[in-house]
């Protein structure tokens, strides 16, 4: 099915707003020993966690947001690695394992907003965009999958994702390291759609147009 897409905007943030509970947020402050966490007015829990955070050395904050938000996926040795990784490094940008990069990206901007820029900035993108199929009567939700294959003729032949994933992109093949790549897609009528993931997958610099045509087939199962 042909599409017309529509970049509007494409900007920078420092964090994904509401990727942090509430609950996160108390629970981290009793692991940082801030006293009567649960009483804490709500909207000063972010400032609170950050006062409290800085309050240890950087290694040791790491490992403690590490440990909570991500124990279940990573073993005391690699959590231990990484915590010296992030001060010197943007891990979230660099970790192998792309379905931890969102929550790497979460924890690296926590620290570095507690420590004052101790730990490096990291940059997430955020993109707004329309996909609007020739046939208005067959608009449907679309997947990160969808989104990311119809992007395509848009991006510089640069672009991170068409380098590393370029059959995926361009074949009828499944992309399924598409909902890692993309940490958040949200619609409200299944044609304006926004996006949120690393800079270092999609930038402003990446696209080469703001009004371009896709081509999406339905991907073929295999037998």
């Amino acid at each position: 099915m042909n599409y017309q897409i529509i970049i509007k905007s494409v900007f920078n943030v420092n964090e994904i707003e509401g990727y942090w509970s509430d609950e996160d947020y108390v629970q981290l402050l009793e692991k940082f020993n801030y006293p009567d966490a649960s009483a804490a007015e709500k909207q000063n829990l972010g400032e609170l966690l950050s006062m409290a955070i800085s309050d240890y050395e950087p290694k040791e904050a790491a490992v403690m947001v590490l440990e909570y938000k991500l124990s279940e996926k990573l073993n005391d040795g690699q959590i231990q690695q990484i915590s010296n990784d992030m001060l010197i490094d943007t891990v979230c940008e660099e970790y192998p394992e792309i379905d931890m990069q969102a929550a790497l990206f979460s924890t690296n901007q926590l620290l570095f907003k507690a420590f004052n820029g101790t730990f490096p900035n990291a940059k997430a993108s955020v993109i707004r965009f329309s996909m609007e199929p020739n046939d208005v009567e067959e608009v449907k939700k679309l997947t990160a999958e969808n989104v990311l294959k119809l992007l395509n003729n848009g991006l510089s032949d640069r672009n991170l994702i068409k380098r590393l994933f370029e059959d995926q992109m361009t074949q009828n093949i499944p992309f399924p390291e598409a909902e890692d790549i993309i940490w958040e897609l949200t619609t409200t009528d299944n044609v304006n759609y926004s996006l949120v993931t690393s800079e270092k997958w999609l930038s402003k610099e990446d696209f080469i147009a703001s009004e371009f045509e896709g081509i999406l087939e339905e991907i073929e199962e295999e037998d």
